[in-house]
């Protein structure tokens, strides 16, 4: 790890403000995690809430463009005083040249993110599963980079950890997708079952629909199972990286529920996550 000047300490407590509040499960995540790697795992989770948060505070894509590409402006080197102003870039640049994090995985998370930017539904599994690489699992996979030396093992994990809990969060998104006739569930997946893509924007519940989840549901269980086997396969400095799975495992045994409305958000507390992570983090499969 480099030495290098340390921003203000107030970016630091911005960038753990702005996770715990807007990504509660991976700002408790960070609570296992040692102080030097934490303060770099929340700079990544802050940026990312950065990004996804785009979507709802624009109301047109133009905006929504242009701040991405401040984002990759900054990436390329071309942002210099306004980037010193912003604590959570201060904080992540920091953590790009302290970690050695490559700027290219950045940069392309931000780009796939565009796609939130307008309402075009999303097209096949395929077509999802390569956004959600791009996204959950480079998130995954960058926070790995913080806690070890990257590997082949970990990126392998990493893939199948982002696609489960990408595809899970999908699922829990639906309520506001819907309202906002944004549509991540795939088209050739709702073809199949024979669901219409109003009926989804109109909050009808029904049996395709919920075919639909459930092979979404099963599609995330079998992502989960393999990066849950995969955690013996990497160093164990590495795991607290993948610790939000601890959190994921509950949640889609919440989402699975026989009878559950889609439509009805299921918010969890966050005094129950910290009880999931704390038996997570003590579990064999993130400590042996």
């Amino acid at each position: 790890m480099n030495s290098t000047a340390a921003p203000p300490p107030d970016s630091v407590s911005f960038c753990a403000d702005l996770v715990r509040g807007h990504d509660f499960p991976r700002y408790a995540a960070t609570l296992f995690a040692p102080a030097a790697e934490r303060r770099a795992l929340l700079a990544l989770y802050a940026f990312n809430v950065e990004i996804v948060r785009v979507r709802d505070q624009v109301s047109q894509p133009l905006p929504g463009e242009i701040r991405f590409q401040w984002w990759t402006d900054l990436f390329a080197g071309l942002v210099h005083g306004s980037a010193e102003g912003n604590p959570v870039a201060a904080e992540l640049l920091r953590a790009i040249r302290d970690f050695d994090l490559p700027v290219a995985a950045l940069s392309l998370l931000v780009e796939e993110h565009q796609f939130d930017l307008y309402n075009d539904p999303m097209p096949t599994m395929a077509a999802l599963e390569g956004y959600l690489a791009a996204t959950s699992s480079a998130l995954f996979d960058l926070a790995a980079r913080i806690m070890a030396p990257p590997s082949e093992a970990v990126e392998h994990l990493a893939r199948h950890a982002g696609l489960a809990q990408g595809i899970v969060q999908i699922i829990m998104n639906l309520p506001r997708d819907a309202s906002h006739r944004q549509l991540f569930l795939p088209q050739q997946v709702l073809a199949s079952h024979g669901c219409q893509m109003e009926d989804v924007f109109a909050g009808k519940d029904s049996a395709n629909l919920r075919a639909v989840l459930e092979q979404l549901a099963g599609e995330a269980q079998q992502h989960l199972t393999t990066a849950l086997s995969l955690l013996a396969d990497v160093p164990a400095a590495v795991r607290p990286a993948f610790l939000p799975l601890s959190q994921l495992r509950a949640d889609l045994k919440r989402l699975s529920q026989p009878g559950r409305n889609p439509f009805m958000p299921q918010p969890t507390s966050r005094l129950r996550t910290l009880w999931t992570l704390w038996r997570g983090s003590r579990s064999r499969e993130f400590t042996k």
